[in-house]
């Protein structure tokens, strides 16, 4: 019993030598520097700074000390009486643990989590909690407990919205020195899970919250019992959830793309990014994000389905509005830049570039019939049109642009040679790997919609590469410019197949290639008051459309996160996210049409036959050729 009591003694002695002498080294490192995240001042493309930008980091003494008390009380009861950890909750949570063979319960401290939001990733690797264990120890030998907690309520996340400041002002209109006990519970539970527990989407999650912040306040005497239940029944009306205030909410998506480019720009200092301070300068139009969400907010229905949408002007890459996903607050996921999916027929445009460089027509033809087509090591490829449907004739490139036949597609790329459209792509800026394989034809490959967006740029900018972009300046506290972005294009296509291409992109919703089949784009004609140049992409897990003319690129991309099938309605989605979308941003804008080319000609044909038209003629349309190539 005496060696058992002495090896005790001698254990916790080591101990206690091992944890003051970490405190110690802690100590003797150098302070963290804690940067005031909030801290960037991002303009839109009229210089007006943006809501929820700009320095709202606030004082301790500016915060309602209901905030304070709900928040110590359901994260860290402990807060004022721990040295970083809490030894005796992370004992608890260990047996609870391990009792119910499951995660139950956590036992970080606010310190440990105001560490891990600073300066580390959300993974779960041993290796990161070791180094928020050690962040933690620094920042309690360097900072008082009353910094710790300023710093934490000015930074967590509020369901997409950072700091108390800015979550108070979202969700209630006011300063976080005015929230009541009520308001103030409600937010101090959505940090534990913020896509379950932020009240506007998720109102039943978030009152169960509440209720155990409540109890939880009674329980530490911050509040009575009758205060609990005052607030418990207390209507809380949201300012998120009025039109004039939620329009801004996908500004975010747009917002971390800016910040995600500014950490890519190597003439800013790292150290001044780390600084904050800094005034960003960006091509944002609040007129065409304004537009382009509400396209998404009346279209978009509530089944689970995610889109996104990238507007751009196609003549330098200016990303002048985007949105990364139906509701920022739910999932800070970016679809926009970060989500690859197949791009399907939205490919088919550079096929048909390339076939008009290698000596094909707006009118050459192909039988477009039911096909298995066999290679020379006996692999077969049978593709089908959309719905099943077969003309069994011959059909026109024109026509098959408007009814994005695959078939026609197929051929014309096996007669090309498949590496001519990997060539074209790259030449039009697609960075993705590609392979020069049939299905590439059809758009097998996977893109992120940025990356795809760019790529159409060069159609509708006549010809000329350009790198997508969202800052225009960058300057420093001092007034110096830090950077300023250079026009960077390279002209990569011909402008005269450019024209003849933009036009056959028009067949996508013109009445005369009614045939067989609708064009694709017949149902949103009515709507169009622009000119535009069209094409859809349909796979079994997305549906996209870019669309363009010379003032604006708008692509639109809809699916499953986790990349099920979509229904046949998402074909309809897209097409009513995208003429809504454009229509709206470009309803006071002048028409203006690309001039036709001196080596270009337009004659009257059949498009459905590629044979000059005469009186008895069905269909009429003026097609394009380049001088020498039309039908006589």
């Amino acid at each position: 019993m005496k060696k058992l009591f002495k090896i005790g003694v001698i254990t916790l002695f080591s101990l206690f030598t091992i944890y003051v002498l970490l405190y110690l080294v802690a100590f003797l490192f150098p302070k963290l520097y804690i940067p005031k995240t909030n801290s960037y001042y991002i303009y839109d493309n009229k210089d007006v700074i943006l809501p929820n930008s700009g320095d709202d980091w606030i004082s301790l003494d500016e915060i309602s000390p209901n905030v304070i008390n709900a928040t110590i009380s359901i994260e860290d009861k402990n807060f004022y009486k721990h040295h970083g950890f809490d030894y005796l909750r992370i004992l608890k949570a260990i047996y609870t643990n391990v009792t119910n063979g499951k995660t139950l319960e956590g036992a970080s401290t606010i310190t440990q989590q105001y560490a891990k939001n600073l300066y580390l990733s959300f993974d779960k690797k041993l290796s990161r909690k070791i180094e928020e264990a050690w962040l933690t120890l620094r920042l309690e030998t360097h900072y008082s407990k009353n910094e710790i907690l300023e710093g934490y309520l000015n930074t967590i996340n509020y369901g997409g919205v950072f700091g108390i400041e800015n979550a108070s002002k979202y969700y209630f209109g006011k300063s976080a020195a005015d929230l009541s006990i009520a308001e103030a519970s409600i937010l101090a539970g959505i940090p534990k899970s913020p896509s379950n527990y932020e009240p506007i989407n998720n109102q039943d999650n978030a009152k169960k919250r509440q209720a155990l912040v409540l109890n939880a306040m009674v329980r530490n005497k911050y509040i009575s019992i009758d205060e609990k239940d005052k607030a418990l029944n207390e209507e809380l009306i949201y300012v998120a959830n009025d039109i004039d205030n939620n329009k801004h909410t996908s500004i975010l998506y747009y917002q971390d793309a800016v910040i995600e480019e500014l950490q890519s720009i190597n003439e800013i200092p790292k150290s001044l990014l780390a600084t904050g301070g800094l005034k960003i300068y960006t091509n944002l139009d609040m007129d065409g994000q304004i537009s382009l969400e509400e396209s998404f907010r009346k279209n978009i229905p509530d089944n689970g389905i995610e889109a996104a949408g990238i507007l751009m002007n196609p003549l330098d890459g200016a990303v002048i509005a985007l949105i990364g996903g139906t509701n920022y607050i739910k999932t800070q996921y970016n679809r926009a830049i970060h989500s690859k999916r197949q791009v399907g027929s939205t490919m088919k445009p550079f096929l048909y570039y390339t076939a008009l460089e290698n000596g094909m027509t707006a009118t050459s033809t192909f039988k477009s019939e039911k096909t298995t087509f066999v290679f020379s090591n006996n692999d077969t490829y049978m593709p089908q049109n959309f719905g099943d449907k077969y003309p069994n004739k011959d059909i026109t490139m024109i026509a098959a642009i408007a009814y994005s036949d695959n078939i026609y597609a197929i051929k014309t790329h096996l007669f090309l040679g498949e590496e001519y459209l990997v060539d074209m792509a790259k030449k039009v800026g697609v960075k993705s790997k590609l392979e020069p394989v049939p299905s590439l034809a059809l758009g097998s490959i996977e893109m992120n919609l940025l990356e795809l967006t760019s790529s159409y740029a060069a159609f509708a900018n006549e010809g000329y590469k350009i790198e997508p972009y969202f800052i225009r300046k960058v300057i420093d506290v001092h007034g110096n410019v830090l950077y300023e972005h250079k026009e960077n294009k390279e002209l990569v296509l011909n402008k005269d197949y450019v024209f003849i291409i933009n036009d056959l992109l028009t067949s996508t919703y013109d009445s005369e290639l009614i045939d067989y089949d609708y064009p694709t784009c017949y149902v949103i004609k009515p709507r169009m008051t622009h000119k535009y140049h069209v094409k859809t992409g349909t796979t079994d897990n997305n549906y996209l459309i870019f669309g363009y003319n010379k003032n604006a690129l708008l692509g639109v991309w809809a699916g499953y996160d986790d990349n099920r099938t979509v229904p046949s309605t998402g074909g309809f989605l897209v097409k009513n996210i995208w003429i809504d979308g454009i229509e709206g941003y470009l309803k006071d804008m002048e028409d203006t049409y690309y001039e036709i080319p001196d080596n270009v000609i337009g004659v009257l044909v059949d498009p459905t036959t590629g044979l000059l038209a005469n009186n008895n003629s069905k269909h009429k349309r003026i097609i394009y050729y380049i001088k020498g190539t039309e039908p006589q």
